[in-house]
């Protein structure tokens, strides 16, 4: 395993947090199938390491710069670009787009490797295609609030990003809002990166705008392994990009239709997995909401990432885009209009948990919605013979109509279906 002073080295190569690479646009691609090179031990130790930091080190330091102020001011000189990134807390700024100001190059640390061995498929013109046929450019208050930058975030900004600034490759999922695809930044070390496009003209067209800028801020902000980092992001007159952490293994509903189930081994691992990262959640006060197999990506060693914030354009093909389908995860609670807590995500984890062993959510009804509807606010639970007693016990204390009588997400580790089949090396959930 490398270093603190190697990785933090190879974060200064990437230069996340510094000046401009003017570098011209050079493009490689391809299609969403798995490519055989991809399922060897070499390329997963690759993947590994040249995939972005996560997190960034925690004693990394940075040049504070830049200041908070409202959409509606003026276009802001370039912030001080700092030296390295570190976590961070709720970020508001200046988010309209500095004009590009020249730099000498900055004197990073050589990288210890480059990554030029890691075929990341073939591209098939997929954002300038979309560029030409979709989307228009918005103006007024719509623009000011989609101008969305980390560059000149007023807390810890990174450097500037530009679509020019990656080598496209392979397209990883498409959606209602633009196109997925995997990326590899061009400067040193060259990491691996899953770029998400977002048509701003679109966003407004659904009336999310400011739902998009928020999710946005909570996930920029959010460092555990088992949540999908976000690094940075960009925009330009008519996109915007997110840079996000490469999901090796791609979505975990993709194996659970291949496989139709799990076993209980991995589903318990993958609850685990679960359980604390919404314990993390909750305690930045963020409650997920839409916890959902198509909202799960899985790492490059199979461990479990929640991918999805709120603005989804991953997972093409989702089954559950009918209203009774968006039905499944909710609690009593919700589907009956009453107020919600965090508590709404320990439901939504029995579901999970139900879905993982019985390969479909507990309540569904394909009759329609108020079939569906009725099973969830009465709770009419029927657990199949062939989930063990340990795991019905589970289940069935976080699908409590009381909120208030659901397991707490502390408790649910302590659980003995969970302790049971807990990995004492890294934590990582894998076919068995």
């Amino acid at each position: 395993m490398a270093s603190i002073g190697a990785v933090t080295r190879q974060i200064a190569a990437l230069e996340i947090s510094s000046k401009p690479n003017t570098t011209g646009s050079t493009r490689s691609g391809a299609t969403h199938q798995k490519k055989p090179s991809q399922n060897t031990g070499n390329v997963s130790k690759l993947l590994s390491k040249f995939a972005a930091p996560h997190p960034f080190p925690a004693n990394a330091t940075h040049t504070k710069s830049g200041s908070s102020s409202s959409l509606a001011s003026k276009q802001p000189s370039r912030p001080a670009s700092p030296t390295k990134t570190t976590n961070t807390t709720t970020t508001t700024a200046t988010l309209t787009k500095p004009k590009p100001t020249a730099a000498p190059a900055p004197a990073a640390a050589k990288a210890t490797a480059t990554n030029t061995t890691i075929d990341i498929g073939k591209y098939d013109g997929g954002f300038e295609i979309d560029d030409e046929t979709r989307g228009e450019k918005v103006y007024g208050e719509a623009a000011a609030e989609l101008a969305l930058d980390s560059s000149v975030c007023g807390i810890r900004p990174t450097r500037e990003w530009h679509l020019t600034d990656f080598d496209i490759g392979r397209p990883l999922g498409k959606g209602k809002f633009g196109r997925v695809y995997m990326v590899r930044t061009k400067v040193e070390p060259r990491y691996i990166l899953a770029l998400k496009c977002l048509y701003k003209s679109e966003i407004v067209q659904s009336r999310v705008e400011k739902q998009i800028r928020r999710e946005i801020e909570i996930q920029q902000n959010l460092r555990h392994p088992h949540i999908l980092r976000l690094y940075g992001y960009f925009h330009d007159e008519k996109r915007i990009f997110l840079m996000l952490e490469f999901a090796g293994r791609g979505e975990l509903y993709k194996q659970l239709t291949k496989y139709g189930s799990f076993s209980e081994k991995r589903s318990s691992r993958y609850i685990d997995q679960m359980a604390d990262a919404l314990t993390y959640l909750h305690s930045k006060h963020v409650i997920h909401r839409d916890i959902k197999p198509e909202n799960l990506l899985l790492g490059i060693n199979g461990e479990l990432k929640i991918g999805d914030f709120g603005w989804s354009v991953h997972a093409p093909g989702n089954r559950r885009t009918t209203l009774c389908g968006t039905l499944d995860y909710l609690p009593p609670e919700m589907v009956e209009g009453r107020e919600h807590s965090e508590k709404v995500d320990y439901w939504a984890l029995g579901v999970l948990t139900y879905e993982f062993i019985c390969g479909a959510p507990p309540f569904e009804d394909l009759t329609g919605y108020n079939a569906t509807y009725k099973r969830i606010a009465r709770v009419d639970l029927k657990i199949p013979p062939k989930v063990s007693p340990e795991a019905r016990d589970l289940i069935t204390r976080l699908l409590q109509y009381d909120p208030e009588k659901r397991i707490p997400l502390n408790e649910v580790r302590r659980h003995p279906w969970i302790v049971k089949y807990r990995s004492k090396g890294p934590s990582t959930a894998t076919p068995s």
